[in-house]
C-alpha cells in the first residue's frame, strides 16, 4: 500500500479558555490578522499560517480553570518561523516590553541549524519562534 504524500501544515486549531483574550495576544504580539469569524471560532492568518482560536468543542466536557500542559497527549508546542536570529533578539524586546515571560534565544546546533525562543500564550500553550542559521 502506498503512503499519503502530505504537504505543509494547513492550519492549527487551539482550544482556548477565552477566545477574545487569545485574539488580543495573537494579533498584538504575533501580528496575526483576523481572516474570518465562524461563530465562536476566529480564524487568524499571518500570510503563511492559519491559526484557529476556539472554545472547548464540547462545553459539557470543558475542564474548569484548565491551562495547557504539554505532558498530556496531544500538542507539545507550536513553532512559528521568523527570518533571522535578529528577529528573535527583537522579539525578546517585544516580550520584555509587554511583560511576557520567555526563555533565552537558544542555538540548537549545526545539525538542526536553527535558533529558538520559547514563550507561552495566555492559556500556557508553549510557542516557539524559530530562525534558521544565516
Amino acid at each position: 500500500m502506498a503512503n499519503i504524500a502530505s504537504g505543509a501544515v494547513h492550519h492549527v486549531t487551539l482550544t482556548v479558555n477565552d477566545v477574545k483574550r487569545s485574539l488580543g495576544f495573537y494579533t498584538s504580539v504575533l501580528g496575526f490578522q483576523v481572516a474570518m469569524e465562524l461563530g465562536e471560532k476566529i480564524i487568524l492568518s499571518n500570510g503563511k499560517v492559519l491559526l484557529v482560536l476556539a472554545p472547548s468543542p464540547d462545553p459539557a466536557q470543558k475542564i474548569k480553570n484548565d491551562v495547557f500542559n504539554e505532558n498530556r497527549v496531544g500538542l507539545d508546542h507550536l513553532s512559528l518561523s521568523v527570518a533571522s536570529r535578529e528577529e528573535l533578539v527583537n522579539a525578546v524586546q517585544v516580550f520584555d516590553h509587554a511583560k511576557i515571560s520567555h526563555g533565552d534565544v537558544r542555538d540548537l546546533g549545526p545539525d538542526l541549524g536553527i535558533y529558538v525562543l520559547a514563550f507561552r500564550d495566555p492559556d500556557n500553550i508553549q510557542i516557539e519562534l524559530t530562525a534558521p542559521y544565516a
